[in-house]
């Protein structure tokens, strides 16, 4: 398996750019899609200045800039350490700090797409209930094995950054136990059940959205990567 260094003395324009092409052309579909099915009445109510449309409108923002941001950060620093020449030991930190807070305004802004949204999704509250409970249990279960047995530094990219992070074994313990993607498998289901307890159907086409979009990340940002990374 080549080193961080190895693989930065082979890369080409091609490797950094890889996948890009598709992702894009994903991302204006879904754009479409989303855009198309957010729906609001004539005299919506606000919510800190906002109807449910424009906080939906505004999460969806927070999804796309953040995986742009990614997908920018993922390849410069695998393709050429661009964060560790510019930062130097503090590189993983700054980018910690700068992942952090839009991780954390993907389900806020979507709470508040559902608090502020007059629009419901079926009616039927009681299995709308017991279906986002459903789904939000184990979305936390999957956040706390994150947190606890992969751990942040790896939860952000750390295997592009330390070849310590990147050597570690394969996680077990918690979600991981039964999948290999506890976070986009598991913990975005979180966002749904976000969606079903409130029972927006504006927060409902967000949590689609976001929960398709980070799958589009993974297979044209993540996966080539861990192919140079792992092999």
């Amino acid at each position: 398996m080549a080193t961080l260094d190895e693989i930065r003395e082979k890369t080409t324009v091609g490797q950094l750019f890889e996948g890009q092409a598709q992702h894009l052309l994903l991302l204006v579909l879904l754009l479409v899609a989303a855009t198309c099915l957010l729906t609001e009445p004539p005299e919506p109510p606000r919510l800190l200045g906002l109807t449910a449309r424009g906080w939906a409108l505004t999460s969806i923002a927070v999804a796309v800039v953040h995986q742009a941001v990614v997908a920018v950060v993922f390849r410069l620093q695998l393709h050429h350490a661009t964060l560790s020449r510019l930062f130097g030991q503090n590189d993983l930190a700054i980018w910690t700090a700068v992942f952090m807070p839009f991780l954390v305004l993907r389900p806020v802004t979507l709470f508040f797409t559902g608090w502020a949204d007059p629009i419901p999704i079926t009616g039927y509250r009681l299995s709308e209930i017991i279906i986002g409970t459903a789904l939000l249990v184990p979305a936390i279960w999957g956040m706390h094995s994150t947190l606890t047995q992969f751990t942040l530094r790896r939860a952000v990219g750390g295997d592009h950054f330390r070849e310590s992070i990147r050597a570690l074994p394969p996680v077990k313990g918690g979600i991981f136990d039964y999948t290999d993607n506890g976070m986009y498998g598991v913990v975005f289901l979180g966002l749904w059940g976000i969606a079903l307890l409130l029972g927006s159907w504006n927060a409902l086409v967000v949590a689609a959205f976001q929960h398709a979009f980070i799958w589009v990340h993974f297979y044209t940002v993540e996966q080539p990567d861990m192919r140079r990374l792992y092999g």
